[in-house]
């Protein structure tokens, strides 16, 4: 391939896997192009890993776009991944207005879904329209009425990576959780076995990979162990989602799959989650994809992955400053 692809990774943070990813397709393929990470601190080690880094402003600063959009065009910039929630909203609210100023592409899906995406509430009422299984909404008049069962499970609406997401098991933990979450969403509590389904589209919304994993172990809502479950209840549970709610990239989603084997689906994340690159190196091997696209190739769907392998991840440290 001989066209130059230049790939930038925002709130880069912790997301060393991913940079190592995006290098290793990058290599595979022969591309000729950088890897950019960007973030809002110096300290972030994933910036170390990349081509070259540079600092950005914070999501809510009045000129993140503008510097954003002067980025992409100083340093010809192919794609912009996202990999926060935070940003989500504001990429896809722009998404338009930045590939139009800066010739970059915006892994991004449309505002609507994205907003979506973003508030639980959105999330679940998306979902149940469109007739997809999801934890039962617990009301204020429900909870006002007495009108639900123990136990139950709070988090907050727009929350991310399991922070302040509780099981609750009585009337005295509901009370204190209640006031200790701003906005919270309370639904019935929902047991099984936890998946987190890797999901990549092209840009026009077709599919091209559905890798489910099951959670094994996990540390402040982030995957540590998982392993690959070629689930065909899941893998067409999925690509009917997909098929009615149309993304752009890679996105995950997580569920539960109950006893009845019925799969309940908690939250839609439109990005690269953390434990992405275990289903990019079962084979699923979304960076590569991108790569493919961004070079106008044409992709279709395929499970060439590999099956029942385990992934465990762990912490390492650099010096990134003197």
């Amino acid at each position: 391939m001989s066209k130059k692809i230049n790939i930038l990774i925002l709130s880069a943070g912790r997301r060393v896997e991913l940079v190592k990813c995006f290098k290793r397709a990058k290599e595979k393929l022969n591309i000729d192009g950088q890897i950019f990470a960007a973030d809002i601190v110096k300290t972030a080690p994933a910036l170390y890993f990349a081509d070259e880094y540079f600092i950005i402003p914070r999501i809510k600063a009045d000129n993140y776009i503008s510097e954003l959009i002067k980025l992409c065009k100083a340093q010809a910039v192919s794609l912009i991944v996202p990999t926060i929630d935070t940003e989500l909203e504001i990429l896809a609210e722009n998404r338009t207005a930045i590939e139009e100023r800066s010739g970059a592409k915006v892994m991004i899906s449309d505002y609507e879904v994205t907003k979506a995406c973003c508030d639980k509430t959105l999330t679940a009422e998306l979902l149940k329209r469109n007739g997809f299984s999801v934890p039962e909404m617990v009301t204020d008049d429900m909870i006002k009425s007495g009108d639900y069962d123990f136990p139950l499970f709070i988090k907050p609406l727009d929350g991310s990576s399991s922070i302040n997401a509780f099981k609750v098991n009585n009337q005295k933990e509901l009370g204190f959780f209640r006031s200790y979450i701003k906005s919270p969403i309370i639904q019935k509590f929902v047991s099984g076995t936890e998946y987190t389904v890797d999901c990549f589209c092209d840009f026009d919304g077709n599919i091209i990979t559905i890798v489910p994993r099951v959670r094994i172990a996990t540390r402040s809502g982030e995957i540590l162990k998982g392993k690959i479950d070629k689930n065909r209840f899941i893998i067409d549970e999925i690509k009917r989602l997909l098929t009615k709610i149309k993304f752009r990239g890679h996105i995950t989603v997580q569920g539960f799959l109950t006893v009845e084997n019925n799969f309940s689906i908690v939250e839609i994340n439109p990005r690269f989650g953390g434990g992405a690159p275990m289903s990019i190196m079962a084979g699923a091997d979304s960076c590569e994809n991108l790569y493919r696209l961004l070079s106008e190739e044409k992709l279709s769907y395929n499970e060439h992955y590999e099956d029942g392998v385990v992934f465990s991840r762990f912490d390492d440290s650099i010096r990134v400053e003197e």
